[in-house]
């Protein structure tokens, strides 16, 4: 990897530390961390608390506090699995699936701005990013 390239990585990644700070400081809303919780179920429900987990890179009770208030709140929705009674499985409620698709969105504009201003070409990235996936799905 060239050193742009990886200067360039480096201040990406930098930037999406800062945006995340951001949203952990309470500024309203979901953190960071609930934003990628409900993300990762987006992608995997119906999903166990330990797939969960898993997906996450977490441990198990810290799945099983990380859902209790978005339980509470009616972002989830955790069941018992019908082919086995010990586990349970966690879904997306529509309040939830909109509550992460709200949140994520300044996140996502807060990103493409910092980006812009500090010189990525994000245009020509995400153009880059989509020819690639249409490439990938045809093969």
């Amino acid at each position: 990897m060239d050193d742009e390239l990886a200067d360039l990585l480096h201040r990406v990644v930098m930037l999406l530390g800062e945006a995340a700070r951001r949203r952990t400081d309470g500024l309203g809303g979901l953190t960071y961390s609930q934003i990628r919780l409900l993300g990762t179920l987006e992608d995997i429900e119906p999903a166990t608390q330990h797939q969960l987990a898993r997906a996450l890179s977490v441990s198990d009770p810290a799945i099983s506090r990380a859902l209790r208030p978005l339980e509470s709140d009616g972002l989830v929705r955790i069941t018992v699995d019908p082919e086995h009674a010990r586990r349970r499985l966690v879904q997306l409620t529509g309040t939830g699936r909109k509550a992460f698709h709200a949140a994520g969105k300044p996140l996502y504009d807060e990103l493409r701005a910092a980006l812009v201003a500090a010189g990525f070409p994000y245009e020509r990235y995400l153009a880059d990013t989509l020819r690639l996936a249409e490439l990938l799905e045809s093969r």
